[in-house]
Parts: structure tokens; C-alpha cells; sequence
């Protein structure tokens, strides 16, 4: 007779029956009918390392977490919503293929949106917001959300923490991204943000979390919000409705300029991915084109992810070698690419 322990042990190894399916069946399956859990998993560890880091700065609350279809922190309650998909492999592989990427997919990036996301739990569970010098630094908090934003990569008022300048979209945002450095363990960000005039909102968030240390915030109550076991549509309803808002679909401004470089042609099915080569390459084409354009680091980054997934979707390979391809690249990306991001009439403007 096995042990509980055995048994306990095979029984958390036995894969859901959906995890086999191909996708044209998984995405008729209704996310109710997933069943995932946070508990037993990476998951749980990443949820651990972030109440770690709060307890560390003194920070007397414990945000309760939940899985449903994307990542929020509810005003109501204090506390955060996973999407499902990183409950399990399977179903990241379905989100990089519907998506293009897995937003959280790997414990850094996971820990970077949990920060956020406990920044937002802060904010309304100590009702920060209704402070004067908070709203003086931040907005106003009761403005309303916008579908899509129209972010400034040369701006210094606002950190830059997660992709595509998110601090810039709502005062919410902008505390949550702050308060995200903020947390970072070894974040520098004294240094790395000197003589930005978004160190101010920096130094204000690390003067309140000096105050809030040790004080509990008010009782609030604890529930769910959406979560996966009352979401009755489909995966392949839900992907739909998220490649519709994220225009997944429309045509990169790149397409022309990359099947330049690369190619889809049979003769050449045997060369590297055109996107695996320039994830390769992706840091020395970051150096060389911020050297010699000046133009900051991280707005060529996310031209990048949009190039990689263009040759992704596009199926491109890289017949030349790494260094011509690099080159290239980086002439593209110099004299196409920052001008979408930077020009007034053609900056791009990014969903919420």
C-alpha cells in the first residue's frame, strides 16, 4: 500500500485531460473547466518572494492572490489577479502562439508585474491617493481610465518599469510603476534615475513607505474578483476578444524593410530564424544604435519585440551571417524604427 505522501505526490503529476488536446480543441474548452491552481508551482514561489520584499520594507499586508484571464489589483480588495496561463506550461505555449509572448512567463518578469501590482494594493488599502503631495506628483486618481495611450519615450517624469512607458497611461499606473522600483531589491534607482524629475516621485514613495512601516491599513474585505472557476467563455473566445484589443493582426510598419533582410523563401528554410537572430544579437544592436543615434535604450528595445514578432508571424529566416544581419538591422532600426516611436504625427499609441 503507497504512502499518503506517495500517493499525494502522483496524484499532483497527473496532467488535466486538456493538456493533451491540439489547439483547435483546447480552444473550445471554457476557462472555468481549466481547474488550475497557484499552490504547488513556480507560481507560488514568485507570490512568496513578493510578500517577502513588502514584509522586508516593513510593510504590514499580504495581498491575497487568485487566477483569472489577466493581470489587475482590484480597488475593492486588496489583492491580485494572475492570468491563468502561467499556471501551466501548456497553456503558455497556447499564449505565445495566440500572442506572440507570455506576459510574466518567466519568474523575473512574473516578480516585475507583481510588484506593480502590489503597488496598486498599497495605494488603496493606505488610501495614499487622497493625499495632497500624492496628487500633486501623480494626478488625480479618480480620472478615468483610457482605452489606449500615447506614451513619450523621451520623457523623464515617469520611471520605466514595465514595457511601453506604462507609467504614462493613468496617475494609478504611475504610483504602481514607481512604487514597483521602489520595491526592487538592488534596484540603484537613486542612481539610475539622478537628475530625473521622476527621482522626486522616488523619494517620495520611499518618505511614505517610511511612514506606513509597521502600520496596518484598514480592514478591508477579501474576495475575487473574476476569478478563472466564474469565467464561462471559451480560450479561443477570450484570445479573440484579446487579439481584437491588442490589434495583433494589423500590419507592422516593418514588414516591407524586414523582408529586405530576411527571407521566407524555400530555398533558404534551412538558416536560422530571422527572430532568433536578432534575439541573439539584440543587446550589441541596442548598444550600437543608441550610440550612434542617441536614442534612449529602452525605446529600441520595444521596437525590437515588435520586429521579432513581425518575423515570427511572417516566418523569416536569416540566410546572411550574424554580423551582416546585425548590421542591417541596426541601419533599419536607426532610420525606421525610432522615427515611428519618436515622430509627433506618427507616435504609436499602445492599449490599456
Amino acid at each position: 500500500m503507497a504512502s499518503p505522501r506517495r500517493s499525494r505526490s502522483r496524484s499532483r503529476a497527473i496532467e488535466p485531460a486538456w493538456a493533451g488536446l491540439p489547439d483547435r480543441e483546447l480552444l473550445q474548452t471554457p476557462l472555468k473547466d481549466l481547474k488550475l491552481r497557484i499552490e504547488g508551482g513556480w507560481l507560488e514561489r514568485c507570490v512568496a518572494a513578493m510578500e517577502g520584499e513588502l514584509a522586508a520594507r516593513g510593510l504590514r499586508i499580504k495581498p491575497h492572490v487568485w487566477l483569472s484571464d489577466e493581470w489587475f489589483s482590484p480597488p475593492e480588495t486588496p489583492g491580485i489577479a494572475i492570468p491563468f496561463y502561467l499556471a501551466h506550461p501548456r497553456l503558455m505555449r497556447l499564449e505565445r502562439k495566440m500572442m506572440l509572448e507570455v506576459e510574466g512567463g518567466s519568474p523575473a518578469e512574473c516578480m516585475r508585474l507583481l510588484r506593480h501590482e502590489a503597488g496598486h494594493v498599497v495605494q488603496y488599502a493606505y488610501g495614499v491617493h487622497r493625499r495632497s503631495h500624492w496628487r500633486k506628483l501623480f494626478g488625480n486618481a479618480a480620472k478615468p481610465y483610457p482605452d489606449h495611450y500615447r506614451a513619450n519615450p523621451a520623457s523623464r517624469n515617469h520611471v520605466q518599469h514595465l514595457r511601453r512607458w506604462y507609467a504614462q497611461c493613468h496617475p494609478d499606473e504611475d504610483f504602481a510603476e514607481t512604487f514597483a522600483v521602489w520595491l526592487t531589491p538592488r534596484a540603484n534607482w537613486r542612481k539610475r534615475y539622478a537628475d530625473w524629475p521622476a527621482l522626486a516621485k522616488l523619494d517620495y514613495v520611499d518618505a511614505l513607505m517610511g511612514e506606513l512601516a509597521g502600520v496596518r491599513p484598514s480592514a478591508r474585505p477579501r474576495f475575487k474578483v473574476d476569478p478563472l472557476s466564474k469565467l464561462s467563455g471559451t480560450l479561443g473566445e477570450h484570445y479573440q476578444a484579446k487579439r481584437n484589443r491588442y490589434a495583433i493582426d494589423t500590419p507592422s510598419v516593418f514588414d516591407r524593410d524586414l523582408r529586405r533582410i530576411f527571407s521566407d523563401a524555400p530555398r533558404h528554410r534551412e538558416a536560422p530564424l530571422a527572430a532568433a537572430t536578432i534575439r541573439r544579437e539584440r543587446a550589441q544592436i541596442i548598444r550600437a544604435v543608441s550610440r550612434d543615434t542617441g536614442e534612449y535604450p529602452v525605446a529600441l528595445d520595444a521596437a525590437l519585440d515588435d520586429m521579432i514578432a513581425r518575423c515570427r508571424a511572417l516566418k523569416l529566416r536569416a540566410p546572411a551571417s550574424a554580423k551582416q544581419t546585425r548590421s542591417q538591422v541596426s541601419a533599419m532600426l536607426a532610420s525606421k524604427t525610432v522615427t515611428s516611436y519618436y515622430s509627433a504625427t506618427r507616435r504609436q499609441w499602445f492599449a490599456v
